[in-house]
């Protein structure tokens, strides 16, 4: 059966070759010379082969009326860029070819497009992908592949999904394997990802040469590799990898579109130890053109390789198909005629590299290629800005004998699941939820951390150096074994935070030798050392400053942030005989007064205008009134309804009020009310006062930036001139405040608690960190121990060892502001006052007017039922009206007269009854 299938398909394809055979001699095309040089040994020649028979098959097959037609002289490389050079040279000279298509390796196309330049003969390759065949110096060279720096980006993008912060470049040493380094290192670094180390394999390395990298590797901490190499060094590199157990969890690499574009191709060796990889790749959509070509290609291939093993198609095949495709269109749109080649005009004996012919056509062909858009196997075939128009990669995970679909990659929308060109996105935008899972090397789903300790390498340097205050870190030498000890704050915290890890880190520590005063100069010039490469990491009391990030990375801080000051302490209030008006500010007192007689007119007035007699006569009885209603609520005394509500309110008021005043009277007179000298540093500046700082610290040029004279700045050694310092003041040749650091005043007040205080923070500062190197992917774990170790009960276990028990010193802390109570403090109960007794009168104001007006209606409407009365009736009727109103007053006040006479003669009786 399988020698019938053979048969079968060898007479499908003689037929097809005789019926373009045919169509093409009697259409007597005018013939268009063109060299092809590959290796033919290779795996991306054998493949190219049988792509570029195919193309000419099936291009002429459907154009056969074409007044040209291409006729292809294929030459083989042998792997050899001088030989390649002879063929070229060969084809110029002796067939006058119009185009040379396929300079397999790049180091053969830089050279051939030479050659191209100095005949004008476009050469096109569709496998030299380095990024150093520059089209502005090879104008006649023309890319029908893409450029290796179009998948850097891609990658960065992985490692930034990754979080991985340190990568290691693998390539090999050719122009291909180099020209893409410059391009990756800037892409990994606008992800912030470092690459420590670039690790060259020569192309003719050995599996022993290959093993002493790898293994130099194995020692480095770093474990995410990306690996550029041609299938022919990566296929052994690998396999020696998976040896040395380099392909084991816990490592990450992936690899370029050089091997991902030939996985299907690879032998089950190799595949085998590729298992957890990532790969990139172009991308090429799927068509029923790219199906139908695939299976015809399978069978053309076993008839052109009866020997070789079995290949899949491969991108190469594809864009060697749709380059055949670009340059017989351009052949005919150009419409070329007999090629003409012009000789130099020399007499004198040359070489023949200097007697190269220079073709006629040259120009029009390339103009013709490049303008040449069209829809190919491979997708849209652009060659407009002479190279491949790359716009998606998809990225996938090498499982088993196979490989997975990971996500995809494009310029618009970043790393993504699926394609979804509607999406916005910036370029390294992503996250492990944007890909499927990944089987990992070793068969692992957890994501590589991208560095381990190696344990047969050498330990962390850990940077160490003996601080201005000891309490935070001593570091000293053991002359008997050698090594450094440390101790201190710093250095426990830095302890307990390994601990935490998820993993062990050996670690020793490193002295470094200082003037031990923890000057700012020597804690730069200690910092430094990481960016030198002397330590992995410095610790101890170190502040987190703007002009280190530069060279260094800091963990996030594990002290308190901010600088502060130190100031003496005093008893603010004067217990003497007036004391009793202390609790109140003087604000609090006129806005009391001022309420209090407010408050009494407005009764005063609602009562007035509800016609209470009581509170009519003269001005100074009305100002007692007028007190006694802001004293007392006397129901007798008011009558009206919204005079006992402004009353109540006002009652609240007092009474709120005067608990407040006995509150803080009492306070003052038997509690110590410590308050500091100073509250603002801009007090310190208006009155002209000295103030103090740690020799050597940033803090002087941070006073002299806040506009304090040099003169007024005065630098101390040590916790006790602090306090000398400090118990002179100012005016005795000492100061009136210390600035510091948080941390530090918090260490100097556990051991002079009495006396002073910490005002502010007053400036902001970031703390103190450990620094480590740029891009050390220890810094986010580190950081994490940190917040484990600040948020939990052993920061203050530490903090009492080294600095002191906090709780027993109450002047710990900012302490400013006065006990006094202000008209700010009750603002809200003078507002609700205020609107209680204004409302009420503007109620009872309201209603008064309002009663008089229909008073006066009613007086004023004549009767329309009498006559009207002539003016001798109606002073008649006044006079009359007027004597009754005279009577009834005095049957008033005689009925008054009787009461006070029966009440007189009651009394009597209850007296006389009680005798």
């Amino acid at each position: 059966m399988e020698i019938a299938h053979r048969v079968i398909q060898l007479l499908l394809l003689l037929t097809i070759n005789f019926s373009v055979a045919q169509n093409a001699s009697k259409g007597g095309a005018q013939e268009l010379h063109v060299g092809v040089i590959l290796d033919l040994e290779s795996m991306v020649g054998k493949i190219a082969q049988t792509s570029i028979s195919l193309a000419m098959e099936d291009f002429y097959a459907i154009h056969h009326n074409y007044s040209t037609k291409l006729v292809l002289h294929i030459r083989d490389s042998m792997k050899d860029d001088v030989r390649a050079a002879s063929q070229a040279v060969d084809l110029l000279e002796n067939y006058n070819v119009e185009a040379i298509i396929g300079p397999q390796k790049s180091s053969q196309a830089i050279f051939i497009s030479k050659l191209g330049n100095k005949s004008h003969v476009p050469v096109i390759s569709f496998t030299a992908t380095s990024p150093s065949l520059s089209s502005k110096s090879l104008p006649y060279f023309v890319r029908a592949t893409m450029n290796d720096s179009a998948q850097v980006n891609s990658i960065a993008s992985i490692v930034k999904t990754y979080g991985w912060r340190k990568v290691v470049p693998i390539y090999e040493d050719t122009d291909y394997g180099r020209g893409i380094m410059p391009f990756l290192v800037d892409a990994l670094q606008e992800v912030d990802a470092r690459v420590p180390y670039q690790s060259v394999i020569p192309l003719s390395a050995t599996t022993e040469q290959i093993s002493l990298e790898l293994y130099k590797l194995m020692t480095m901490q770093t474990t995410v590799f990306v690996v550029h190499m041609s299938i022919t060094l990566a296929s052994p590199f690998f396999i020696k990898a998976k040896e040395v157990g380099m392909m084991n969890k816990g490592y990450a690499w992936i690899v370029t579109d050089g091997v991902t574009n030939l996985i299907d191709s690879l032998n089950s060796s190799v595949l085998a130890s590729l298992n957890g990889a990532l790969g990139v790749e172009f991308f090429v959509p799927k068509s029923r053109e790219l199906d139908d070509f695939t299976m015809r290609w399978n069978m053309r291939f076993q008839i052109d390789n009866p020997t070789a093993p079995p290949l899949k198609l491969s991108i190469f095949g594809l864009w060697s198909y749709d380059t055949i495709w670009a340059v017989a269109q351009a052949a005919e749109k150009a419409g070329l005629v007999n090629a003409t080649f012009k000789t130099p005009g020399v007499t004198r004996k040359l070489t023949s590299l200097e007697t190269l012919e220079t073709s006629s056509n040259g120009a029009e062909l390339l103009q013709a290629i490049t303008m040449n858009k069209f829809r190919g196997l491979s997708g849209n075939f652009d060659l407009s800005d002479r190279q491949l128009q790359i716009l998606t990669f998809r990225i996938i995970n090498v499982v088993g004998k196979g490989w997975r679909e990971i996500g995809f990659w494009t310029a618009q929308n970043g790393i993504s699941q699926q394609l979804n060109k509607t999406r916005s996105a910036t370029t390294h935008l992503g996250s492990v939820s944007n890909l499927n899972p990944v089987i990992w090397p070793g068969e692992s789903i957890e994501i590589p951390r991208g560095f381990e300790i190696p344990v047969s390498g050498k330990k962390l340097q850990v940077g160490v150096c003996t601080s201005g205050y000891p309490e935070f870190m001593k570091a000293e030498k053991d002359h008997i074994t050698g090594s450094t000890k440390a101790i201190g704050f710093s250095v426990d915290v830095f302890e307990e935070a390994v601990k935490r890890l998820p993993y062990a880190l050996p670690y020793e520590y490193v002295i470094f030798s200082t003037k031990n005063d923890g000057s700012s100069e020597d804690y730069n010039d200690f910092v430094y050392q990481v960016y030198l490469e002397m330590y992995d990491i410095v610790i101890g009391d170190i502040t987190i400053r703007y002009n280190r990030t530069f060279y260094v990375d800091f963990t996030l801080p594990y002290t308190e942030s901010g600088i502060a000051m130190v100031v003496p302490v005093r008893d603010n209030i004067n217990k003497n005989t007036w004391i009793f008006l202390k609790p109140l500010a003087p604000g609090m007192w006129f806005g009391s007064i001022v309420f209090f007689i407010y408050t009494g007119v407005v009764v005063l007035v609602l009562e007035f205008l509800g016609n209470n007699k009581n509170v009519r006569g003269p001005i100074p009885k009305q100002l007692g009134i007028v007190m006694f209603f802001s004293i007392f609520e006397e129901k007798e005394l008011v009558q009206r309804f919204l005079s006992r509500i402004v009353l109540m309110v006002w009652l609240f008021f007092l009474m709120v009020l005067t608990s407040s005043y006995t509150a803080s009277l009492t306070s003052m007179l038997t509690v110590q009310q410590l308050q500091p000298t100073v509250t603002d540093v801009h007090e310190l500046l208006k009155t002209g006062e000295c103030v103090g700082y740690h020799r050597g610290s940033y803090v002087k040029g941070l006073l002299e930036e806040l506009g304090f004279d040099k003169s007024k700045i005065k630098a101390y050694d040590s916790p006790e001139d602090f306090h000398n310092a400090l118990s002179r003041g100012s005016n005795n040749g000492g100061i009136a405040a210390l600035v510091h650091e948080v941390p530090y005043i918090k260490l100097f007040l556990a051991n002079h608690c009495k006396g002073y205080t910490m005002v502010g923070p007053i400036y902001k500062a970031a703390g103190f960190g450990y620094a480590l190197s740029k891009g050390n992917p220890l810094l986010g774990d580190i950081s994490k121990a940190i917040l484990n170790v600040t948020g939990g009960d052993i920061m203050i276990e530490i903090g009492k060892k080294w600095i002191g028990d906090q709780d027993n010193c109450q002047n710990v802390g900012p302490v400013t502001g006065s006990s006094r109570l202000t008209f700010a403090n009750f603002r809200g109960l003078f507002i609700f006052t205020g609107v209680a007794s204004t409302s009420s009168l503007f109620i009872a104001l309201i209603t008064y007017f309002y009663k008089k007006k229909q008073k006066s209606t009613k007086i004023t409407l004549p009767n329309k039922n009498q006559p009207e009365e002539s003016g001798t009736d109606k002073e008649h009727t006044e006079l009359q009206e007027g004597n009754q109103g005279a009577r009834v007053e005095q049957n008033a006040q005689q009925a008054g007269r009787q009461e006070n006479v029966l009440e007189e003669q009651s009394s009597l009786e209850r007296v006389s009854d009680t005798n």
